[in-house]
């Protein structure tokens, strides 16, 4: 301390809360943002100490999978984060149903740092880097053509980035004539519900018209990769071997460059695409299939050259033990905000080492998780690049006050932060304000009708 120093300075350097051991957990609140790129939901877990852990559900869930924890949790150590993480794991689900445990998790690390005075990934164990490489996922503005593309990708690169990735799939090629086949008059049925699912002209429907057309959205696109008869021709596997030259063209082929959104085609046509596109020096294949197919990703793989990789929409480290056996990945891509937290995503980096395979980490969330994401990636040592959605959203650094660098991401990196917890030392309501969900509105409303919802939770008798 020097003469110049305030007391209110001094006590930035000072940990002021009482013991760790007496740490309490007595409030669970969350709000709903748009825009960040996508829909979030950001969770708050208060203590009797004053401490506040910061979480976040994944990308597009909803809010009660986390609320739902609450009357489990209250009263509870939040230190304890290995013996909570085991009493409220089994409310999670793969994908966006593990939202609400890794939220949790993720802000019982915050806490936890928060109150020993240490950042995230020394707990887990120490760095195995200083500074976390981040590949930049790009859309096109406009028409969406193999140059137009390249050249996003290439002001990716001027930005810094060193990784990056698109998307290719039929997406690309649904209004071609003579580039897909299918049951005749099933994409143009999916076309046609799309555009009424997200018309503005629903403000003329009826609610149970509005229903039934969710229904039947939900229904089309929730049919899975085998079971579409969804196929691309000769000339369709032209025009995306084209599309992917072009890209290389524009940008050069020594920068890595993922794939992904290939869209709901079946193994046949996903070795075909994938055969025509190998000579393009791919860093990877992404979700060509649902990752249940097992033996369908080691096909796969043994077809094709370009690396495999899938895992974002997994739960559990367990569920990620198949695929790794089975040969069929290069590199797994879980999601934090799914995996069930900071520590599960690292045990699955650990594994698949063991295998051989690289980890990406995808993240398209806010920097709550994407700084969760930096934590689980610094301590794990086969970590790769970690997913950036948001170089676009002017807003999205806002959401946090932290003595962290401003932008967080600089040249296509993130600082591995030394600050306690997640780095965070406080939202911005001000900002969060501003992008509250417009269909859920609210900043930190009162949630106490989930704080006695109880039942019999034990599996075994």
């Amino acid at each position: 301390m020097t003469p110049d120093d305030s007391y209110e300075s001094t006590l930035s350097y000072v940990n002021t809360c009482s013991k760790p051991s007496e740490l309490r957990i007595t409030d669970i609140r969350c709000v709903d943002i748009v825009g960040a790129p996508m829909h979030c939901t950001l969770i708050k877990v208060f203590t009797n100490q004053g401490i506040i852990g910061f979480g976040e559900v994944r990308d597009g869930a909803d809010k009660r999978f986390a609320l739902q924890l609450k009357s489990r949790l209250l009263g509870e150590n939040p230190c304890n984060i290995d013996k909570l993480f085991r009493r409220i794991k089994q409310f999670g689900g793969h994908s966006r149903q593990g939202g609400g445990v890794s939220g949790i998790e993720i802000a019982l690390w915050d806490i936890a740092g928060k109150a020993y005075g240490m950042p995230v990934y020394q707990m887990l164990g120490g760095k195995f880097r200083d500074r976390i490489r981040m590949y930049c996922d790009t859309a096109v503005d406009g028409k969406d053509t193999g140059t137009a593309m390249g050249l996003a990708l290439q002001r990716r690169m001027e930005l810094g980035f060193t990784f990056l990735k698109m998307d290719l799939g039929i997406n690309q090629l649904v209004h071609e004539p003579g580039t897909l086949s299918a049951p005749l008059g099933f994409l143009e049925e999916m076309k046609k519900l799309s555009e009424a699912r997200y018309s503005r002209k629903q403000s003329t429907l009826t609610e149970q018209e509005l229903r039934d057309i969710r229904n039947r959205h939900y229904d089309l696109y929730n049919i899975a990769h085998p079971f579409t008869g969804i196929r691309i021709t000769d000339k369709g596997l032209d025009m995306l071997e084209q599309y992917v030259a072009d890209v290389r063209a524009v940008i050069g082929y020594e920068v890595p460059l993922a794939v992904d959104h290939f869209g709901h085609i079946g193994l046949q046509d996903c070795i075909k695409l994938g055969r025509r596109i190998d000579k393009y020096n791919l860093a990877w294949m992404e979700d060509m299939i649902p990752w249940q197919y097992t033996s369908q990703y080691a096909r796969l793989a043994s077809s094709v050259t370009t690396p495999i990789c899938t895992g974002e929409d997994i739960y559990l480290k367990v569920n990620f033990k198949p695929l790794l056996e089975s040969g069929g990945v290069s590199v797994i891509h879980p999601d934090v905000l799914t995996t069930g937290g900071i520590l599960e995503t690292k045990k699955i980096g650990d594994m698949a080492q063991e295998y051989g395979v690289a980890m990406a980490i995808h993240m398209a969330e806010s920097p709550i998780a994407c700084l969760a994401a930096v934590h689980a990636a610094a301590a794990t040592e086969n970590f790769l690049v970690l997913e950036y959605h948001s170089v676009d959203v002017e807003w999205w650094d806002d959401l946090i006050i932290s003595k962290l660098p401003k932008p967080l991401v600089q040249n296509g990196f993130i600082q591995v932060p030394d600050a306690p917890g997640l780095g965070i030392e406080a939202l911005n309501d001000e900002v969060i304000a501003q992008h509250v969900h417009p269909e859920i509105p609210g900043l930190w409303l009162p949630t106490e009708e989930w704080n006695s919802c109880w039942s019999n939770d034990r599996l075994w008798s």
